[in-house]
């Protein structure tokens, strides 16, 4: 293990030492905000010191295997016993790199995932609603609630924009490679030669705010309007202004939610998505300034950015950011993503751990 490394954990041993002291204190609840804020340190510290006694117990045995390897009838036993210390302590230094990884701070954070069409025309459009099953299905297959916000149709079943809010245990983690440029290839059902098409799709997904907790928003800087929803809905859609329109003035983002009957719900929906993409916002810009001197392999996560291809003909899906192409479009299609999405998080993770690695050395 690398000085560096070794010197953070001791570190990391001495504080939760520290804490151990801190929370045993009578007066500790007085201040129950710095008591939690202490308890989640603990808890969070606790198994990564844990993991760092045991490499110091396996290091201590290989030290002991080494001496043991000096009497000549010790020496076979001395060898196995160091063999088991050695495959100890690669494994232990591997999971101690892997927890001092800086953790995700949305990690357990609901999602609302936008879909817009983008370059060709109607089938775009086709394509938006295909990838929102696909997501759909995902969440289907993970057991996670999802419930469609907004959506704009277009005349052949499609979606213009469509924003639903997936919620459940590891979504954010799960989905949060997804923001970017989708782009299909294949014949549109409008095509009538046979030609193949490439359009295209943006992805965003963004994690839930809190708005209390996360970000103030000043009711000054909001225009709220009110307006008859459009689409299905027989008698009710002419009669009741129900669909509302929230109007960033600061930052000029509109959102509009008119899926509910309730002007009321559709409001708190609406808030809900501001406040979300406002806090996403603000980390793109944070993320943008501290990122500067270092592109992820996983790719930036800005929306214009091609990451992943559905090739139809071929049956094949190519994620870009890792090379990683599958001949599955079917079985992806239906929201079998699971292989993908654990190759993004796979090369996230080994791309954290060299950069580690570089500020160790």
């Amino acid at each position: 293990m690398k000085p560096s490394l070794h010197s953070k954990l001791e570190q990391l041993s001495a504080r939760l030492a520290e804490l151990d002291g801190l929370l045993g204190s009578p007066d500790i609840t007085h201040d129950m905000e710095r008591y939690r804020a202490l308890t989640k340190e603990h808890a969070d510290l606790a198994p990564v010191v844990a993991r760092f006694a045991e490499f110091r117990r396996a290091e201590a045995d290989l030290h002991t295997a080494d001496e043991l390897a000096h009497d000549p009838s010790l020496r076979d036993f001395a060898a196995e016993e160091r063999a088991s210390a050695q495959a100890r302590i690669v494994e232990l230094e591997v999971e101690l790199q892997a927890a001092l990884l800086p953790k995700d701070p949305d990690a357990g954070r609901n999602v609302f995932l936008e879909i817009r069409a983008g370059t060709g025309g109607d089938e775009s459009t086709l394509f938006a609603g295909d990838l929102l099953r696909m997501y759909l299905r995902y969440a289907e297959r993970h057991r996670w609630t999802s419930e469609i916000v907004s959506a704009s149709t277009s005349e052949l079943g499609g979606y213009k924009e469509v924003i639903v809010r997936i919620a459940g245990q590891g979504v954010h983690s799960a989905l949060k490679f997804e923001s970017g440029g989708h782009r299909v290839q294949r014949v549109p059902e409008t095509e009538a030669q046979g030609r193949i098409h490439t359009s295209a799709c943006t992805v965003a997904v963004i994690a839930e705010a809190d708005p209390i907790a996360d970000i103030a928003i000043n009711p000054a800087d909001l225009k709220i309007d009110t307006f008859r929803a459009s689409g299905a809905g027989g008698q009710h859609v002419n009669r009741t202004d129900s669909a509302v329109r929230i109007t960033h003035l600061p930052t000029g983002l509109v959102v509009e939610c008119q899926d509910d009957r309730s002007q009321h719900r559709n409001r708190a929906q609406a808030m809900a998505v501001l406040a979300s993409r406002l806090l996403d916002r603000e980390r793109q810009a944070r993320h943008s300034k501290e990122a500067a001197h270092r592109k992820s392999l996983i790719g930036s996560g800005d929306r214009s950015e091609r990451i992943r291809t559905y090739n139809f003909p071929q049956g094949r899906v190519t994620d870009h950011r890792i090379n990683l192409t599958l001949y599955k479009i079917d079985a992806i299609m239906d929201g079998e993503l699971d292989e993908i999405v654990q190759a993004l998080a796979q090369e996230f993770q080994a791309e954290q751990l060299a950069a580690l690695a570089g500020e160790a050395s």
